[in-house]
């Protein structure tokens, strides 16, 4: 069916330009004189390039993009550089490069940030460099590049779209937070501690490639012996503090925020040679058992890059199994609307937990409503720990804790 209007469309666009150059003719034929001749052959030229302009073939111009930032963080600047190249040298006059995507944060956007209009006449290539500022967080793909020339009056018009398919990955941007376990217990003892994670060196459970930083006294020799490579015993981790994270993706103003600080958790968890269980909740609940390598870390991010607020029901209705399941006797809970009935929630379903730190997004300056308080007050009084986080105190959430 597309096919079918486009040729009308094509032969229609022929048709009228014909009788246009018919009725300049019939006019001097019928008319006479200087004036109506002059009025034929001043329009011959633009009929006659129209004309040659429909029968113009668009298959000898090739397009390549080149992305120079494919991977960047949110509020970041994104440019690319898209090369044009034909074989012919037939004269082209306004020609309009537009990038195409499926990205609805992006399409957005000034339209004049993706598109381009130039002249490139006899010329057989033209270079197009363009930049998009403050870009959203996101998975974007750009489906292609289309072109599109016309004549001097958009008598003709042809489009086509070359399909260039590239994926930008905005990533949510992140915080130094120095990392502080809230809890810390080794061997059933329980005491104050800066880290989270000892481990036995009296039992060896295998062994790994050497990484930059291991002991020397963790080399296995008789292995380097064998193979000449070195490689590093693995022990058994005792775990100081079972720290599980968990969010909600409730649709809110605040949810960018909510991802940031997401993030900026889970890498200074990571980073802080620790390690942590993660889950977000919203149309699906997405898990993540175990995080503690750089390698989790670059899954758990492009997650968070890709996540959008899609809880449409209620976050206790919706995780009500999955806290079930958690095993954990630290738990980070991070919202930006606490309620009574998820805090109810928690207590019923996630057992041997010692600590619940509920970190609630807010702006600076904003007044809660009572609801938002009562709701507060009520885990408060249940022990556990509540924090108002704005952008500005990210890096103190695993200090200055109080209890609410």
């Amino acid at each position: 069916m597309k096919r079918i209007k486009k040729a009308l469309s094509s032969w229609g666009r022929i048709i009228f330009v014909v009788f246009i150059l018919l009725l300049t003719f019939s006019f001097a034929m019928f008319q006479g004189g200087f004036v109506s001749w002059f009025i034929f052959y001043m329009a011959l030229p633009f009929v006659l390039y129209s004309l040659l302009l429909n029968f113009y073939s668009l298959k000898n111009i090739e397009m390549k993009r080149e992305i120079h930032t494919t991977q960047i963080r949110k509020g970041q600047k994104f440019s690319a550089t898209v090369h044009f190249n034909r074989t012919s040298s037939f004269p082209l006059l306004y020609t309009v490069l537009t990038e195409k995507t499926n990205s609805i944060a992006l399409r957005k956007r000034n339209p004049e940030d993706n598109r381009t209009l130039f002249m490139p006449g006899f010329k057989k290539s033209h270079t197009w460099h363009y930049e998009i500022g403050d870009m959203p967080r996101g998975e974007h793909v750009l489906e292609g590049i289309e072109l599109e020339i016309a004549d001097f009056f958009g008598w003709t018009k042809k489009t086509k779209l070359f399909p260039l398919r590239q994926t930008i990955l905005v990533y949510p941007n992140t915080v130094d937070i120095p990392y502080r376990a809230l809890e810390s217990s080794y061997d059933q003892g329980a005491m104050a501690a800066p880290h989270t994670l000892v481990k036995d060196t009296t039992m060896a459970t295998g062994i790994r490639d050497y990484q930059p930083g291991d002991r020397v006294s963790w080399i296995h020799w008789k292995s380097f012996a064998r193979t000449q490579t070195l490689r590093t015993k693995e022990f058994e981790d005792r775990q100081s503090e079972d720290l599980f994270l968990l969010d909600d993706r409730k649709p809110s103003d605040k949810f960018e925020m909510q991802v940031e600080l997401t993030a900026s958790l889970l890498q200074s968890i990571v980073r802080g040679n620790s390690s942590v269980a993660y889950l977000s909740i919203g149309n699906t609940a997405d898990s993540f058992p175990v995080i503690h390598s750089e390698s989790h870390l670059q899954h758990i991010m492009y997650h968070l890059t890709k996540v959008l607020s899609d809880l449409d029901r209620p976050v206790e209705e919706a995780a009500g199994r999955e806290l079930q399941q958690i095993r954990a006797t630290t738990l980070i809970y991070i919202t930006t609307k606490l309620t009574v009935e998820m805090v109810e929630a928690i207590r019923r379903n996630v057992k041997n937990l010692n600590i619940c730190m509920c970190l609630v997004l807010t702006n600076k300056g904003e007044k809660l409503a009572k609801a938002d308080e009562a709701a507060i007050q009520f885990a408060g009084s249940k022990g556990f720990i509540v924090k108002l986080v704005t952008p500005e105190n990210f890096t103190s959430v695993f200090t200055e804790v109080s209890r609410k």
